[in-house]
């Protein structure tokens, strides 16, 4: 016998998109005559249907959020359960063991696996996980219980303080699932070894996404002095000296991160050629550019400048600033590797500044290499926001 969930019915015509494949359902989509936001509780289970009344689906719903609710399931028969998080987990497994022969990678990427509001990272058996819907957060024994079932982990890290609970309206917390409690993580990343801070590093402790762009490196680095900006812990840096640079210089704002540069430098026996700046991105760039350095190859993998649409204008000037400053820094011959997170900022737009930061210091630019997130960040092609990630490798030259 199924189980009867509460109905949310759309508007006309707001059941195409649904159709389509898209997996999130708007609050102004809704017919909130016939059903009120405020008989929903946030995280609980509804069936979303057309303005007819024919079923599109099991999605659950926060109607204190812009996107009210995600689908999870297209037939009302096989509602959201363990089992259909196993089976999920399962299916995206499969995908992460054929494209990687080491157990580094996202084993899971929200909507991209059908699974919207789950994470995970997955560091060899330690797995870091991040529920960011209120969805995710009532079934969170069930995800625990499924990664258990399907991976057997030693440990499971919840690290649910990330920005996105708070639009909602989720507390920000960490929790050990599973395990002991510990602080950093071994990892393999395109043959270069790492230790990642999963408690106190950014996100879930590393970025998996930008792995096929790291590897581009190969080749253009070699016998280069290069310059990693918003270095994180190195996973840019280091990837160049094991490559084969002969300085590499780090700066991010982080003590602690640098810190962290240093001993991955160490791991790869590359330390004796690296070295990090404290401080601020655009000041460590204006203080090496008053000293007339120069860099073969300069790397700017900065964050999201541009988190939502508003932030465009001032975001997009963020961008112009900081790849002329690269620029600047950049020897007659030089290679500009420009990185972007932000969903909002089209790669046409990056490419056409880079273009105007060239132009703007009578230099022309080759692009070399276009380069995406990693295959283990599936793109849903009914989503748009699932492809966000942009890496531009380009040559700068006299013009």
């Amino acid at each position: 016998m199924s189980v009867q969930f509460p109905v949310l019915k759309l508007k006309k015509n707001e059941d195409r998109r649904i159709k389509a494949g898209h997996l999130w359902v708007f609050s102004n989509e809704i017919n909130t005559k016939e059903t009120p936001f405020e008989v929903f509780d946030a995280g609980q289970l509804v069936n979303v249907c057309s303005h007819n009344g024919k079923s599109l689906g099991i999605a659950y719903i926060n109607p204190a959020s812009l996107i009210c609710a995600r689908m999870m399931s297209r037939d009302p028969k096989h509602p959201p359960s363990q089992s259909l998080l196993v089976h999920r987990i399962k299916v995206a497994l499969s995908l992460r063991e054929r494209l990687f022969d080491k157990p580094y990678y996202r084993l899971v990427f929200g909507e991209s696996d059908f699974l919207p509001g789950l994470v995970v990272d997955r560091y060899g058996d330690v797995l870091v996980v991040q529920l960011t819907t209120a969805g995710m957060e009532v079934m969170k024994q069930e995800v625990v219980m499924a990664l258990e079932k399907v991976l057997k982990p030693k440990n499971i890290l919840l690290r649910n303080d990330s920005s996105a609970r708070e639009r909602e309206g989720l507390p920000l917390y960490q929790e050990t699932a599973l395990g002991d409690e510990i602080d950093s993580v071994y990892l393999e990343d395109m043959g270069v070894k790492y230790q990642a801070p999963i408690k106190t590093g950014q996100k879930t402790g590393w970025y998996y996404d930008q792995r096929m762009n790291r590897q581009a490196l190969t080749g253009l680095v070699k016998g280069q002095r290069v310059l990693d900006v918003f270095s994180y812990i190195g996973a840019w840096g280091v990837k160049a000296a094991v490559e084969g640079a002969t300085e590499v210089v780090c700066i991010d704002a982080s003590a602690q991160a640098l810190e962290h540069v240093g001993n991955n430098a160490e791991l790869n026996s590359v330390a004796d050629r690296m070295s990090g700046i404290k401080g601020d991105a655009f000041e460590a760039m204006k203080g090496l550019r008053e000293e007339r350095e120069k860099f073969d190859v300069v790397i700017v993998d900065p964050p999201a400048f541009i988190k939502r649409k508003k932030d465009f204008k001032a975001g997009r000037e963020a961008y112009r600033r900081l790849n002329q400053m690269a620029i600047q820094l950049l020897s007659k011959d030089g290679i500009l590797v420009s990185g972007s997170c932000s969903h909002h900022l089209p790669r046409k737009e990056l490419q056409g500044l880079m273009l105007q930061s060239a132009r703007h210091l009578d230099r022309n630019m080759q692009i070399l290499i276009q380069g995406y997130q990693g295959p283990d960040h599936p793109v849903h092609p009914a989503i748009p926001e699932t492809e966000y990630l942009k890496a531009i490798f380009a040559r700068v030259i006299p013009a």
